[in-house]
């Protein structure tokens, strides 16, 4: 398939998303039974975001052609993924960014987002059966000539022992922070619930930690932050809010909480779920070599990303800031 053909083949399937097609129906609806935290909400809320932001013929096209791919793949490789499972379709810009690039792959899903896929590669498959040859599964990933693996800072470990000898991008434990000046209004921080929310706060994008001013009044973020209080009717998120109030309690830590999210001070950019970190700061310089680090994905704030926007990515923003087309094109 020439790179035109693949990029009307990924138009078709952002079509095929947004249908009301009863397998795709059914395939979301298995999605939610066999993980309860990818809720119907999030499930369509994350197809929506790929469509209007990566499944656009205008934008894949000039993607592409940022990275001056030709019409014909004349170097065609064998790429492994292995795909993160903590939000629905997490992997799918890595699945998109290896099939426009022309190289075949093969997927290792995660066990916890395997019905999504399965039910787009069939459509895949049936559409268009030259794409038969640039998609397939297997529980383990042999015989491959790069591999993209993403999954903890324990498993890199792993995958750099046995994928490093091959070329590879291997993704580690991220996440992202938020910082406050103290004068954002009640919109800003409506939005800010968004990013620390959404998907149960499950993501690298997911704001875990914010800044905040000196003498910062925080009835005003958790008045905001109640947006999301329906979450706490989610029986796993609610285990794990009573559970971390529980330990709160129990050690004597501070924390303050509108019975749905506890905010509580700490030094780690990472946060438990149903807990957002905090720390304060006298100035902005305090702050620059904790935003800075290996292990943030995502800066939200005035002057960086805008409140509400962490969870909407655009084509160029990569994970851990590793340009996967520029990757793909060196193999």
């Amino acid at each position: 398939m020439d790179l035109e053909n693949r990029i009307s083949l990924m138009v078709d399937l952002g079509k095929y998303m947004v249908s009301g097609n009863q397998e795709w129906i059914d395939a979301k609806e298995r999605a939610y039974r066999h993980n309860p935290w990818f809720t119907p909400a999030f499930i369509n809320l994350a197809i929506e975001q790929i469509v209007s932001r990566y499944l656009q013929r205008d934008l894949l096209e000039r993607w592409s052609q940022s990275h001056h791919f030709p019409q014909q793949q004349t170097n065609t490789r064998k790429v492994g993924l292995v795909m993160a499972g903590n939000i629905p379709l997490v992997g799918f810009h890595d699945f998109l960014s290896v099939f426009i690039s022309g190289h075949h792959q093969l997927i290792k899903p995660s066990a916890k987002d395997e019905q999504l896929l399965t039910a787009l590669l069939h459509f895949l498959h049936t559409a268009s059966a030259e794409s038969q040859a640039y998609f397939q599964t297997a529980s383990l990933l042999k015989g491959c000539d790069a591999y993209i693996a993403t999954g903890s800072n324990n498993t890199a470990r792993y995958f750099d022992y046995y994928f490093g000898k091959y070329p590879s991008l291997i993704r580690r434990n991220r996440t992202s922070v938020a910082i406050l000046s103290g004068d954002e209004d009640e919109a800003d921080l409506e939005n800010l619930a968004d990013d620390v929310h959404l998907y149960f706060g499950l993501g690298c994008r997911n704001v875990t930690k914010i800044f905040v001013p000196e003498n910062y009044d925080f009835q005003l973020l958790l008045r905001a932050f109640r947006k999301y209080h329906w979450l706490a009717d989610h029986h796993r998120y609610k285990n794990n809010y009573d559970y971390q109030l529980s330990l709160a309690i129990l050690n004597k830590q501070n924390y303050m909480t509108n019975e749905s999210i506890l905010l509580m001070e700490a030094e780690s950019p990472f946060s438990p779920i149903s807990i957002v970190h905090y720390s304060f700061y006298r100035s902005p310089d305090e702050i620059f070599q904790a935003v800075h680090s290996n292990s943030i994905q995502c800066i939200v704030g005035k002057g960086f990303i805008p409140f509400g926007k962490s969870q909407q990515p655009e084509l160029s923003d990569y994970a851990d800031g590793a340009d996967t087309l520029l990757f793909l094109r060196k193999i």
